[in-house]
């Protein structure tokens, strides 16, 4: 196999959280390349300027083969900004895992706060709900996407911003995981936080990767 995966972490995290699933795909055949990003010091329009060259390289290193995309939460929205301004040829398949694709009632609920600013910076401003600054800059699916979401949390003020009869990860709403266009959508029982360490996530994502489908 020639195809290559990208993975890109959450804000906040290092792409040391995505290590162990990049072993997985590796140990499947994938060529992987675990993309780390100053997350927290840039918006994500000036972060996909900052990735570009590490991606350019990996779409140019892949040759005949295919380049894949995964992205945990905020990973995913790097993924739909990077695709929708400079898009490689080769580009194969896409998974987002926890993405809040149509933002978080927690980012919401945060956003003025000093300390929420501080740590997460201009991007942590870009989560909110209210995306229609954001329409140019993500663009629109027209590849072949599958979203991973999780229903379990262990976030009980979280849960209760998003709502309590609200299924949800503790961060993201499982609604506003969905994006018009993905070819396909599953909800696993996981938490926010441990998404990127999840077997059932890392198994769905490499059923995407090679069929294009999720498993049932």
């Amino acid at each position: 196999m020639n195809d290559t995966v990208l993975l890109f972490h959450g804000i906040a995290r290092t792409k040391k959280s995505m290590a162990k699933l990049a072993s997985f795909l590796s140990g499947h055949g994938y060529r992987v390349v675990n993309v780390g990003y100053p997350s927290t010091k840039f918006s994500i329009s000036d972060l996909i300027d900052i990735v570009r060259p590490e991606i350019d390289g990996a779409a140019k290193e892949a040759g005949e083969g295919r380049v894949h995309f995964v992205g945990y939460s905020m990973g995913g929205l790097i993924i739909r900004a990077f695709l929708a301004r400079y898009r490689p040829a080769n580009l194969g398949r896409v998974v987002m895992v926890g993405t809040p694709n149509n933002g978080s009632q927690v980012a919401d609920f945060l956003k003025g706060w000093p300390l929420y600013r501080t740590v997460y910076g201009p991007a942590g401003q870009q989560l909110i709900t209210d995306q229609t600054a954001m329409t140019d800059l993500f663009g629109t699916v027209d590849y072949e996407l599958g979203i991973i979401a999780g229903n379990r949390t262990i976030d009980p003020v979280s849960s209760l911003i998003i709502g309590l009869r609200v299924p949800n990860d503790g961060k993201v709403s499982v609604e506003s995981t969905r994006l018009d266009g993905a070819a396909a959508h599953i909800v696993i029982p996981a938490n926010h936080t441990f998404l990127p360490v999840n077997g059932i996530m890392w198994s769905q994502t490499l059923s995407f990767l090679k069929d294009g489908r999720f498993t049932s």
